[in-house]
């Protein structure tokens, strides 16, 4: 009988340095969402030199690949596109693009996604089928998952899986959870106008930055009372403008923020929840407002089958391999597919072990590339036995 997990292990002996020479490339060579032309490209080379038949996504960025024989198959993700930040990491393998980078793991990502499918097509053949896909602009909201969907990269698919880069988790180790993995992230914005005034006569105007106020400290507490704290729902400003001289009642002003939930019921019920507080506290203070909510993702909630499904990939890899990981308040879009078919997200761990542990979306942020080989077993175990 053919051991296809001791194939894929060799593969992945004799495939080490590839893979971190395609992380590098990729790395070096950064696309924001939705121009992911080149690393679509180069993805499309790799796996048609491989014999396989990659997809475009109608965009022209982003693909699909198709493995095995027909039928209900289980899908594998990556996301390809980089983040409008400039790199500070110093590596010879640095952003060539001013401005633009893969501070977020994306590149890793592409590359475990590229790997697994070159491995499996070494193999005489596949138990199961699996389709690769290949996404763009997870990075901006309500993301390039909607766009994959609506061109039926879920037909078909009967399961969904991937992996997220943790910088919080040690190369080798992969950690899951069941349930809310990443949370709901909706952004409020709210533009207020007055007549504006001086500030020794607020009886003859109407208070702009006293209604401000109002509402930055009002709605997230309003919030807390109104919502179960079990959901992990959060409300937090990010941005507050008006005015510029001290004894003068600005006529405009604006508040930005995010709400965020693990808890897929509360996420429906967040916007005209806020809507009711913003306009009850703003009621009184006299205040003409324009409120803007913008919903982004739903949660990433980890099917328990799936999770199961993840862990037995995971102890293949070794058996100190497999970890917990909380809860994140960020949002990700994979959190669209889960909306289709049942899945799970896992943590893939890229600290060294040693210094200090930097966080994604920030300039200094790299990886251990020992992970490109753990995150390539995982995915291609799940494909042997996705069961």
């Amino acid at each position: 009988m053919i051991d296809n997990f001791a194939l894929i292990g060799k593969w992945l002996v004799d495939h080490a340095d590839d893979l971190s020479q395609w992380r590098r490339h990729i790395h070096a060579n950064p696309e924001l969402a939705r121009q992911e032309f080149a690393t679509t490209a180069f993805v499309v080379e790799k796996l048609e030199a491989a014999g396989l038949s990659p997809k475009l996504l109608p965009g022209g960025t982003g693909l699909i690949c198709d493995i095995g024989p027909s039928g209900p198959r289980v899908a594998l993700r990556a996301d390809m596109d980089a983040l409008p930040l400039q790199e500070f990491t110093g590596a010879t393998y640095s952003s060539t693009v001013p401005g633009v980078s893969h501070a977020c793991g994306h590149d890793a990502h592409t590359t475990v996604l590229l790997g697994t499918a070159l491995a499996l097509a070494s193999l005489p053949s596949l138990p199961f089928g699996v389709r690769l896909l290949f996404q763009p602009a997870e990075e901006v909201m309500p993301g390039g998952a909607l766009d994959a969907v609506a061109a039926g990269a879920m037909v078909n698919v009967s399961k969904i899986f991937a992996l997220h880069c943790d910088p919080r988790l040690e190369a080798g180790k992969v950690g899951v959870r069941v349930g809310a993995i990443t949370s709901a992230a909706d952004t409020v914005e709210l533009r207020l106008d007055s007549p504006g005034g001086h500030t020794s006569r607020p009886h003859l105007t109407t208070d702009l930055v006293y209604a401000l106020g109002t509402v930055i400290t009002g709605l997230p507490g309003m919030l807390s009372r109104r919502i179960d704290p079990r959901t992990s729902t959060v409300m937090v400003w990010g941005a507050v403008v008006a005015g510029q001289a001290p004894n003068a009642i600005p006529q405009s002003g604006m508040l930005t923020g995010t709400v965020r939930t693990g808890d897929h019921e509360t996420w429906a019920l967040l916007e005209p929840m806020v809507k009711e507080i913003v306009t009850g506290l703003l009621a009184p203070t006299g205040v003409r407002f324009q409120l803007h909510y913008k919903r982004g993702v739903p949660p990433v909630v980890n099917d328990a089958a799936a999770t199961r499904t993840f862990e037995n990939a995971i102890r293949r890899v070794g058996p100190a391999a497999l970890a917990n990981t909380a809860q994140s308040g960020g949002g990700e879009d994979f959190s669209w597919y889960l909306e289709e078919v049942p899945g799970a997200m896992a943590r893939l761990g890229v600290w060294s072990g040693t210094g200090p542990q930097l966080d994604i979306h920030q300039p200094t942020f790299d990886l251990d590339e020992r992970a490109l080989s753990v995150g390539v077993k995982v995915m291609t175990s799940i494909a042997l036995d996705p069961n």
